[in-house]
């Protein structure tokens, strides 16, 4: 299916709700260049999961890292691009998440912030957010359990319901603060790994591209 023009678009939601899934789908469907979360390669993510208030700061910095050269890469490719996980959820929900965990201290969360504001202040920024929501935690640590990431071993209920409660005002966030439009797809019910379910979601997305002029 042919777009009118180069888009970018940005996958967000809760661990194991189903991003990466989705963004293949996308990149399948619609032809578009995918950019994967750089979660396999990170250098942290062990480090972290094992010991969360030493390394939470370091791992969001390298995440903002990648996901801004992502945003640079972007900028270059002539085709239509889909990235696994938007860049805003690191310092709306996660930097926020972590910092009133007490994971990082003040002076890290604003030292985090200084780097997003620079580093976001010239990066291209997405034409649409597709939001995929899973109220139940227990239907997202399942899913986490099946993927069986060693890392994630030690995500639990609580981690997960306290990421959602950010997640909700997600949307409220990034159209008013950051100006990106944001499509939400309920994805709780719904296996986007099975025809049906891959079915349903990419005619969801199908019918967000049009509003948005991007079919």
């Amino acid at each position: 299916m042919d777009v009118k023009r180069k888009a970018f678009v940005a996958m967000a939601g809760n661990i194991g709700a189903g991003k990466t899934t989705a963004a293949k789908l996308i990149s399948q469907e619609f032809g578009f260049e995918l950019f994967d979360e750089p979660v396999i390669d990170n250098r942290f993510l062990k480090d972290y999961y094992a010991d969360m208030q030493r390394w939470s700061f370091t791992l969001q910095l390298e995440f903002l890292m990648r996901r801004a050269e992502h945003h640079e890469l972007i900028r270059t490719v002539p085709k239509s691009c889909v990235q696994d996980r938007s860049l805003y959820e690191d310092p709306e929900i996660f930097a926020k998440y972590l910092h009133g965990l007490g994971n990082m201290d003040d002076r890290e969360l604003d030292l985090y912030f200084e780097y997003f504001h620079r580093l976001n202040r010239d990066l291209p920024r997405p034409d649409l957010i597709f939001m995929l929501e899973v109220p139940d935690v227990k239907i997202l640590l399942d899913r986490i359990r099946k993927r069986g990431r060693k890392e994630e071993g030690g995500i639990d209920v609580a981690f997960l319901s306290g990421l959602n409660a950010y997640y909700s005002t997600f949307p409220q966030v990034c159209r008013r603060k950051h100006g990106i439009p944001i499509y939400q797809i309920s994805v709780a019910e719904t296996d986007i790994r099975t025809p049906e379910g891959r079915r349903d979601f990419l005619q969801q997305v199908e019918a967000a591209f049009k509003e948005c002029a991007i079919l």
